[in-house]
C-alpha cells in the first residue's frame, strides 16, 4: 500500500511514464505518510481514445489516481494530493500549444477487507 494508478493520454510526447512515477513515488516517500518504500506500488497506462470536452481543440491529460488504507484525515489526504500534483507539474515539459489538465485522486480502500502478502526470495 498505496496503489498508484498514472493515465495519459497518448498526444503528451514528453512524458516518460517511468520518470514520472519514480517522481511520483519519491513524493509519496517524502510525505511520511507510508511505512516503508517498497509498499508503494505504481503504474501506468497511455490512453490512446479519449475526448475532453465538446471542443475540437487539441486537448490531453494526466490523471493519478492514489488508492491509500482508509483513517487519513482530510487534511492529510489534501496535502498527499497537492505534493502528488506539484511533482506531476515539474516531472514533464508540457507542449506549447496543447491544453493540458493534471488531476489527482485520492481513494480510501477499507483496511478490513485488504489484504497483503509479501514473497520474498
Amino acid at each position: 500500500m498505496p496503489h498508484l494508478h498514472l493515465e495519459y493520454t497518448n498526444n503528451l510526447p514528453e512524458l516518460d511514464a517511468d520518470k514520472v512515477l519514480l517522481r511520483l513515488n519519491h513524493a509519496l516517500v517524502a510525505s511520511g505518510q507510508f511505512t516503508s518504500e517498497i509498499d508503494i506500488k505504481s503504474r501506468a497506462v497511455q490512453v490512446g481514445v479519449f475526448r475532453i470536452g465538446t471542443a475540437m481543440t487539441e486537448r490531453g491529460f494526466v490523471h493519478v489516481k492514489l488508492a491509500i488504507l482508509s483513517g487519513r484525515s482530510p487534511e492529510v489526504k489534501k496535502q498527499v494530493s497537492e505534493s502528488l500534483l506539484a511533482a506531476l507539474n515539474e516531472a514533464v515539459q508540457w507542449p506549447a500549444g496543447l491544453d493540458v489538465q493534471l488531476c489527482v485522486e485520492i481513494l480510501d480502500i477499507d483496511r478490513d477487507s485488504y489484504s497483503k502478502l509479501h514473497l520474498t526470495a
